[in-house]
């Protein structure tokens, strides 16, 4: 079945800055939220901090960006949840990896961006590193490495104003997930030195507090050690289906799931799906059916959508929602349904021979549906 594209465009407002990661929410009002990590160099820089842009007429127009996290090392990966007490959390993960750039450019070694083998310029030119330097000696090592981990921001007033952060105990980049009984579920990784486990925690006052719930199993052709970047959904029929990047030999980038049927107390073994891309994003349509959302990072290259009709048994054929994606330096893609039902997905993606990266969205729907678009503007 083809996606009908209704349009696309970047949203990105020109500011100069790689922009990627994001992560977009329809709150209950109505209201679309963006967070993502912007004000950087590249992918990899003691720049990134978390921003936010919202929209009150479903992604016509973007308000100018806000920034809602700025560490002192690099934040990155943002998710982005509403509570059932109308609350945000918006999770993010932080890390210093940019002290080996800086190094290596001393010693007069280029540290090419590589995307699937292609390089894409540097992610530090000579010309910037007095500003990287400048930027990582802000603290000292001690307390980069303090900074460095899994963490939460949180609004109760609509995005007005954010807590500090706080720790959380799992990081991976789309964020948590509200359940029916109110409780928030977030699936990731755990990130300190020695740990590999994936699996869930949940909060039960609103996301203040995060407790351990279950591990995901560990199988012997998918060590966590190779597994990443987990999102999850509560399907109409109460399970919990969670997708997982795969970095292991077997099944390499497929997209595996594993399931919950107790509310998250325990998962079935990740299995394949026959999904070749990364990350999933996952969304349950006003119809109940489940929308996940991908970039299929080889040729030809694009965004790509598959639905299921039986809450995550089995998936459709490929959709694609973007197809002139010109590199492989794209994706994260998420996606909300709109009051309409047009379905609105945002990404990242590199333009050109730009070494920047900028946000893109598309309006789309199912060609079976076309009878009730309205025709483009």
């Amino acid at each position: 079945m083809p996606a009908k594209i209704i349009e696309e465009k970047i949203i990105s407002h020109p500011r100069g800055y790689c922009e990627a990661w994001p992560t977009l929410v329809k709150r209950s009002s109505g209201e679309l939220t963006l967070v993502y990590s912007g004000g950087r160099d590249s992918h990899i820089c003691p720049f990134g901090r978390i921003e936010m842009m919202v929209s009150h007429d479903d992604g016509e127009t973007w308000s100018w960006p806000r920034i809602i996290l700025d560490s002192d090392i690099d934040d990155r990966d943002a998710g982005i949840v509403e509570t059932s007490c109308g609350t945000l959390l918006v999770t993010t993960f932080s890390h210093s990896y940019y002290e080996d750039i800086i190094r290596d450019v001393e010693k007069g070694l280029k540290v090419p961006f590589m995307a699937e083998g292609q390089v894409r310029g540097e992610l530090l030119v000579p010309e910037r590193l007095p500003f990287w330097r400048a930027a990582r000696d802000r603290v000292g090592s001690d307390e980069r490495k303090a900074q460095t981990g899994e963490w939460v921001v949180r609004s109760i007033d609509g995005s007005r104003s954010w807590s500090p952060q706080y720790r959380c105990l799992v990081t991976s980049p789309h964020g948590p997930t509200l359940l029916r009984d109110g409780r928030i579920i977030h699936l990731g990784k755990e990130f300190r030195e020695g740990a590999h486990r994936i699996g869930a925690c949940e909060s039960k006052d609103d996301g203040m507090t995060w407790d351990w719930l279950a591990e995901i199993p560990e199988v012997t052709e998918f060590p966590h050690s190779g597994l990443h970047e987990l999102h999850a959904v509560e399907a109409s029929d109460g399970s919990i289906v969670a997708h997982i990047r795969n970095h292991n030999v077997s099944h390499k980038f497929e997209i595996l799931q594993s399931i919950s049927t107790n509310g998250g107390h325990s998962w079935s073994n990740p299995h394949p799906t026959g999904v070749w891309g990364f990350p999933s994003h996952l969304l349950r349509m006003q119809d109940n059916r489940l929308l996940m959302t991908y970039s299929y990072r080889r040729a030809p290259y694009g965004i790509c959508a598959r639905f299921s009709n039986d809450n995550g048994k089995t998936w459709s054929n490929q959709l694609m929602v973007s197809a002139d994606c010109d590199c492989p330096d794209f994706g994260y893609p998420s996606t909300v349904e709109l009051s309409s039902g047009i379905l609105l997905t945002v990404w990242y993606e590199a333009r050109g021979d730009s070494s920047k990266t900028v946000l893109r969205q598309a309006k789309w729907t199912f060609a079976e549906d076309l009878s009730s678009v309205p025709p483009p503007a």
